[in-house]
């Protein structure tokens, strides 16, 4: 006899990461989503959790005075799978954001395969703003090209190091072309020199993601250099590098 597949367990929302003097009231919500595999069933592991904690504490402790909570997106799985099983969870966490806090924005922020269901999951009606950093994708023809046209309406931020040797800057260069087209709220940043986990220019990504986060969620006014990366028309936005120091004096 033939064994049934066991249902998949119920992903979850980690503890919300917040700072002391944080304002009373969650005003917004980063939702984390963690990188994974492409093809597995097995639950993903503890370690991927907490390495995005550090993250989730930067982001938190910028945004204290504002009102923002940060969660990182427990997976049911650690893979993509064939039925993108991360941007259900995606969905599933926003859906769980306004129900715990009510009509409130979300940002989702992923690294690697988890900056594609951001990407993916913008599509959900409490998404305001999307921060894919080193995205995995795919070939614009296999099997399809990447979804862009749900990305209207969203302010929408892809950061890639130059030397990503996992996943291909190209293709998110690509990516964001298209997305521009249907969105000219999209940008792109290059961190020269390098790689997938962006450790090089670490502080410099961290500023630039809290920069992002206060200026979608909050109506605050982004740097200049992101500024100006919304407003240049291609290829200028959406190849707009990272300088160094960022984020040690912001001019607005």
């Amino acid at each position: 006899m033939a064994q049934r597949a066991l249902p998949l367990p119920a992903a979850r929302l980690g503890r919300a990461v917040l700072t002391a003097g944080a304002a009373p009231e969650v005003s917004g919500v980063v939702l984390l989503l963690p990188d994974g595999e492409t093809d597995s069933r097995r639950r993903p592991s503890p370690f991927s959790y907490a390495a995005q904690l550090p993250f989730a504490r930067t982001l938190a402790r910028a945004g204290q005075d504002d009102g923002l909570a940060v969660h990182v997106v427990r997976y049911r799985t650690r893979g993509w799978n064939a039925d993108a099983d991360p941007v259900a969870d995606a969905h599933w966490a926003a859906d769980e954001v306004l129900r715990r806090y009510g009509d409130i924005p979300v940002c989702l922020v992923g690294h690697g395969m988890g900056g594609r269901a951001a990407l993916r999951g913008a599509g959900h009606t409490a998404v305001n703003s999307v921060l894919a950093m080193a995205p995995w994708l795919l070939e614009d023809t296999e099997p399809e090209p990447e979804p862009v046209k749900h990305l209207a309406g969203r302010r929408v931020l892809i950061v890639h190091g130059t030397n990503d040797a996992r996943t291909n800057p190209e293709l998110s260069y690509r990516l964001a072309e298209r997305a521009k087209k249907a969105n000219r709220d999209t940008c792109r940043f290059e961190v020269h020199s390098d790689g997938h986990a962006l450790r090089q220019h670490r502080s410099e990504v961290m500023a630039l993601a809290s920069d992002f986060v206060r200026g979608s969620l909050f109506a605050r006014s982004y740097a200049r250099p992101v500024a100006d990366a919304f407003a240049a028309p291609p290829p200028l936005g959406l190849r707009m590098p990272l300088a160094a120091g960022f984020g040690r004096s912001l001019r607005h």
